[in-house]
Parts: structure tokens; sequence; C-alpha cells
């Protein structure tokens, strides 16, 4: 049998003959490998170059090899985070003629990492936390997709780091199968199976001395089933908006921020019955939100200022026509935010008088303007308009805010208070 490679992409093949494909993935000469952390698995597993590319080379059968390439070119189509496939080699020979095994061919993750190598310096709980939301991420991710992985666990997953964000990629589908829609049960098998493994995994941690000694093993496994949960029921649950209720997908947003997930892309559908929303959640490093807004918009603001006006400009670029997300043809999102600033932002912050102010820089103001908008649609039952609540704002909140900050002689007694707006 002659050697075959299939490959997405056509210039592939011709790069990838250069590798020694006569001999056993163990015995690559070194000038062919690329000296990157190796995760645990159980095949062999090799980092090469080919061109300019770094691949992941993986030994395994024929058959599982054809069929977690084709696994993972469903999830590329689905936009799920997982390696990419480039290729599957077969009829592999060694210089006698004798059958060697095939390989799979994934492009290697730029900036990823295999949690143990994570662990060689003691990791901060905190930050352990943050690992695990992206994992739980992930795994609601792909549970929406209909793909029931079989064996999640942090072995078969890479962590990258990127502007602050925490993303968690699959790395090995081979047990994975691919459903229209999964059942209850499928999902709880996933999560069951991820809860054992990564209570696993810490244990062997905790017995080398690489896991911190706050950090509970069992109760680590036992989170992520938490996480996910509270994750899935945010994202799943049925919500139709009627025109003039758009103040509740602010309220699903904040709902997702306290569980600690950011909104990485929202999606509306317009229909006669209502609005339709759907989230992409991620996770974030402190100093995330600041960073992406003044990349975005050139504005700079506080971590909590900058979330809220970042939620706001995604929550205007999902009504925009030409917001397409994926889209190469699409709008850019650094188009759409300029132009969220010259249209939205800046009208909003000028018709603010000067005089009432005060020390307030734009992006304080903006902010303010958008939690009193929230705080009258919450009282209103139904969508307060900005401008409505610019001119609520300017006459009844900010001449109250200028009073209380006067000495006590000058101040009026008993500065207005709001009473704390319905949560449910």
């Amino acid at each position: 049998m002659a050697l075959q490679i299939s490959a997405t992409n056509p210039e592939h093949p011709a790069l990838l003959l250069e590798l020694p494909w006569q001999l056993p993935l163990e015995e690559w000469p070194e000038h062919y490998l690329v000296p990157l952390p190796r995760g645990i698995s159980r095949h062999v597993v090799r980092y090469a170059r080919a061109g300019t590319e770094v691949v992941a080379v993986k030994e395994l059968a024929e058959r599982p090899a054809l069929r977690e390439y084709e696994l993972l070119r469903s999830l590329d189509r689905l936009s799920i985070p997982a390696v990419d496939p480039l290729a599957v080699v077969t009829g592999r020979t060694d210089g006698e003629g004798g059958p060697l095994e095939p390989v799979l061919i994934t492009r290697h993750l730029g900036g990823s990492m295999p949690y143990r190598s994570m662990f060689e310096t003691t990791m901060r709980p905190a930050t352990m936390h943050r690992l695990m939301d992206a994992l739980a991420v992930l795994l609601v991710r792909l549970h929406l997709a209909g793909f029931a992985w079989g064996d999640c666990s942090l072995s078969n997953t890479l962590f990258r780091r990127d502007a602050g964000a925490y993303a968690a990629y699959l790395v090995d589908a081979e047990t994975g199968e691919l459903h229209p829609q999964l059942s209850s049960g499928q999902r709880e098998y996933d999560l069951d199976l991820a809860r054992v493994n990564i209570s696993g995994e810490l244990l062997d941690l905790e017995a080398s001395g690489a896991l911190h000694p706050s950090v509970d093993p069992i109760e680590f496994g036992t989170e992520i089933c938490a996480r996910y949960q509270s994750l899935w029921e945010e994202l799943t649950r049925t919500s139709v908006y009627p025109a003039g209720k758009h103040h509740y997908i602010d309220r699903r947003i904040r709902r997702l921020n306290d569980l600690g997930f950011d909104v990485a892309e929202m999606q509306i559908a317009h229909s006669s019955n209502g609005d339709t929303v759907t989230f992409v959640p991620k996770v974030v490093d402190a100093g995330h939100h600041q960073r992406q807004l003044l990349r975005l918009t050139g504005l700079d603001a506080e971590e909590n200022q900058a979330r809220r006006l970042l939620n706001d400009l995604e929550s205007w670029m999902a009504t925009q026509d030409d917001y397409a997300p994926g889209d190469p043809l699409a709008a850019r999102p650094e188009v759409l935010a300029h132009r969220w600033v010259r249209d939205v932002f800046r009208p909003t912050v000028r018709a603010v008088p000067l005089d009432l102010r005060g020390s307030m820089d734009p992006a304080e103001i903006y902010h303010e303007l958008l939690e009193h908008r929230w705080y009258l649609s919450e009282q209103a039952q139904h969508d307060i308009g900005l401008d409505t609540a610019v001119e609520d704002y300017v006459t009844n909140i900010l001449p109250k805010t200028r009073e209380s900050l006067l000495p006590p002689a000058e101040a009026p007694p008993g500065p207005r208070e709001r009473p704390a707006p319905d949560s449910s």
C-alpha cells in the first residue's frame, strides 16, 4: 500500500512529504521536531515543523484516525474551540516494508499549554478557578452543538490566554460523537466523567507536590459541575423579548457577569413574536475589559465601567445590519465600534451640560447614564430610551448629586436615594 496523505489544504501534502514517514514516531530525529510541552496521551505524540507551520503528529490506528479527523473538521465548521485538523497519513511502511501506524496531523495551537505544564510552578487557586470556568464553557459549547465528548479531562484540553481571556480547546476527539441534539442523560454522563477525571488528575498533581495546599481536588472536580449547570441554565433557557423590553437583555448579561462570565458574542434574531437572543460566553482575566475598550474605541475607563460600556457596544452592534460574526465581508468590530462612538457615545455624553458634569470623565458619565436607563427600565418594566434616561438623569439625579458633594452647611438635608430595583 502506497503512502497516502488526505489533507484539508492542497498545499499541505507537499510540505508533509518532507517528514520521515518511514520511521516510527518515537524514532523521529531531533532536527524534525519542535521542543514544545506535551500533555499526557495514550498515543505517541510529537510536534514537528512542516514548512513554516508547527504541527502535532499523533500515531493511532487508521479507523480512529480517520474518524477523529472528520469529527475535528465538523467541530471546525461549527466554530467550536478545538485543534485544527490538517491531514491523515496512511499507508506508512518502514525501511523493510513493514506496516506502521497511520497518523493524525493537527495544527499546533499557538500560545496554548497542556495543564501539567501550567502547574510546573504552583498555580494560584484564583487562576485555577478561571481555568475550570474555561473548561465549563468549552463543555457547554460542545453540548450545545450536539457533541458528546466521552472523555472530558484536563489531559484532553489545551488552555490559552489571549489578551486576558482564558479559553479551553478540545485536543482529543477520539471518543466523541456528534448528534443533532444531546439528551440530558448524554450530558450528565459527560459531566460525571469530567468530575471523576479532573479530580483524579488534580490528585496526581497533589501527590507530586504541584498543587496549591489550599486546593481540594475533589471539590474542584465537583465545582466544574456546578459551573456547568449554572452556565447551561443561563444560556439555554428560552427567552423571547417583546418590543420595548430590551432592558431584559441587559438583565441577562448582568446575570452572566455575576456568574463570572463575559459575553464574547451576542446575536439577536428578529421575528413577529419578539427578539430571540443567543449568547456565547467567555472567561476573562482582570483588566481585560479596560484593554478591550481601549483597543476598540480609544476610551480609557475603569474595569467595571469598561465592562458596562462593552456590553452596551455589543448590544448595539447586534442590532446593526452589517454585523455578522465570522463573515469576512461584514463590518469589522473596530469599524462598528468607531461608529458607536461617533453616533451613540459622544452625542449622549454631550447631552449632559458641562456645568453639571463635575469631575466625571466621559466614560464615567456614559456608564452612569446606562445604569440610570437600566434602573428606569426596571421600574417601568419596559425599555426606556437613552434620550429619556439622559433627560431624567440631568433633571433629577445630577443636581442632587452635586448638592450632596457640597460642605454640610450648604447641602440641603436628605439627598435622593434610589430604591433597589426588582432583581427578578
